[in-house]
């Protein structure tokens, strides 16, 4: 989803049919700022955000980390024993699997979006339909909470950014960059990368690599690094800079934890 911003009134939210129409919609102007998952405690990263963060260019501007609980919900007055297909968003469904092996004869079946498979459900007066999705959702799309909490692990967190030019983050309180290189097809350069790093005082708090599209087994890192101080980072940042092809800073922010 992405937020409307407008003078002396609510934001607007309005739903996106998908993570790159959030990027379209603020390259457009159609949208102020936007808020998008970008990775999960037990799911992992969303790989094709990464991609989509290099791609526009749209700067990072801060982060939230939400608890997660998930809740198998359907239309009032059927029981699981009703439910013959459950819909939901991939990550969803892998983070409750384990629930549904009690009930081997719901299909498990991917959507584009959580709330998305709850107002479709609503809206068809689906039954023996289900979804995945939040208390917030069924409460939205008047459905019923069949069993609540099915999440396997309960400290299940989702990383969201803030995307949002109008934001200005002082530079006294930044503490935590995104960015994205690539690297010579050379013995050592990624540990060469991070020896510097650490000598600087950098922590590297994730390092994910993606495939560069027409480069065999060549990548782009993407990593996220935090520090206590901008001037030791800035060093830092001069120090590998030239040993990178291609550097881009997504974001620099304040940490949320």
């Amino acid at each position: 989803m992405f937020y409307m911003q407008t003078e002396n009134i609510l934001p607007e939210i309005e739903e996106c049919s998908s993570f790159e129409g959030v990027f379209d919609a603020l390259e457009n102007g159609k949208a102020d700022s936007a808020i998008m998952a970008i990775e999960n405690t037990v799911s992992g990263g969303l790989l094709p955000n990464f991609e989509l963060l290099r791609k526009y260019g749209i700067k990072i501007k801060g982060e939230i980390f939400l608890r997660i609980e998930q809740n198998l919900m359907a239309l009032p007055g059927q029981k699981i024993e009703d439910i013959r297909e459950v819909r939901s968003h991939y990550m969803a469904i892998n983070q409750t699997r384990p629930f549904f092996k009690q009930y081997p004869w719901i299909r498990l079946v991917e959507s584009e979006d959580t709330a998305k498979s709850a107002a479709d459900i609503a809206d068809c007066r689906l039954e023996g339909v289900g979804a995945i999705a939040s208390s917030l959702a069924a409460e939205l799309y008047g459905l019923e909470i069949l069993s609540a909490g099915i999440e396997t692990y309960k400290q299940n967190f989702t990383r969201f950014l803030v995307l949002d030019d109008s934001i200005v983050v002082p530079e006294e309180k930044i503490d935590k960059v995104s960015i994205c290189f690539t690297l010579p097809h050379t013995a050592g350069s990624l540990a060469h990368i991070l020896t510097i790093l650490s000598f600087y005082g950098m922590n590297l708090t994730r390092i994910q690599s993606l495939p560069i599209p027409g480069r065999e087994w060549q990548y782009f890192f993407y990593v996220d690094i935090k520090f206590n101080d901008y001037e030791r980072y800035m060093q830092a940042l001069s120090a590998v800079r030239p040993l990178m092809e291609d550097l881009n800073v997504l974001g620099e922010y304040v940490a949320a934890i």
